[in-house]
């Protein structure tokens, strides 16, 4: 039973997702407010956090600033629908995706399953290669770490899958869409700024070139380019 920690503060729809979950071979938990939020993701061994984003006392936000200071454990954010600034604050702060609210069950299900595909550690394939290298950037698939310049990175998992993208695609301008199929596993909506946060993000992470210019380009209105020349 894969363990999903639920952070709502509605009683009722986290016992009915918990029961919805078990048949889906997800062992749910579920805590009603910020604070014990943030207590059990980082010492319940849960696979995936499932948090939302209005709570009393602490706000699902800062619930997120405070788990990420710690744990890159995935989290699946519930959002109201239509709120783009939470949107793209909790990716910003390393959310792996949202779901807006009301959902039902069966797509909340659906987005862990993408989450946990997308974020466990593969088996590294026996031939060479298993390392992707981009100039100083080093990614290893297996585990799941990234390097630069000997710095590890302190990636989320859908960062890693973007990076590793990128990574595999050096000097080649790689759009949005092709980005969001192959690190997201579905296809970019309309107005959908999934791909830019996470992008901005990295960004951070990897800090400027020695020339001052950015390790990830931007191609306006077509995608992302990783430079290492």
């Amino acid at each position: 039973m894969i363990k999903v920690l639920l952070v709502d503060d509605d009683v009722e729809l986290t016992a009915m997702l918990v029961e919805y979950l078990a048949q889906e071979n997800f062992e749910g938990h579920a805590v009603h407010n910020g604070e014990d939020g943030v207590a059990a993701a980082l010492g319940g061994g849960y696979a995936i956090v499932v948090l939302d984003v209005m709570m009393p006392r602490l706000s699902g936000i800062e619930t997120l600033r405070r788990i990420r200071q710690s744990s890159r454990v995935p989290v699946l954010m519930l959002t109201a629908r239509g709120d783009n600034i939470d949107r793209i604050t909790g990716l910003d702060l390393g959310a792996d995706d949202y779901v807006p609210k009301p959902c039902t069950p069966g797509e909340l299900v659906a987005r862990l399953r993408a989450i946990l595909r997308r974020t466990e550690p593969q088996p590294a394939p026996a031939a060479a290669g298993a390392t992707v290298e981009a100039g100083p950037l080093l990614l290893c698939p297996g585990s799941r770490t990234a390097t630069l310049d000997g710095r590890t990175l302190d990636l989320t998992g859908t960062e890693f899958n973007l990076l590793e993208v990128l990574a595999r695609g050096a000097g080649h301008l790689i759009s949005k869409q092709e980005l969001s199929q192959r690190a997201l596993g579905r296809p970019l909506s309309p107005f959908d700024r999934r791909i830019d946060v996470h992008v901005s993000s990295i960004r951070q992470k990897l800090g400027t070139r020695g020339d001052g210019r950015s390790w990830i380009q931007t191609v306006r209105g077509m995608g992302y380019q990783l430079v290492t020349d």
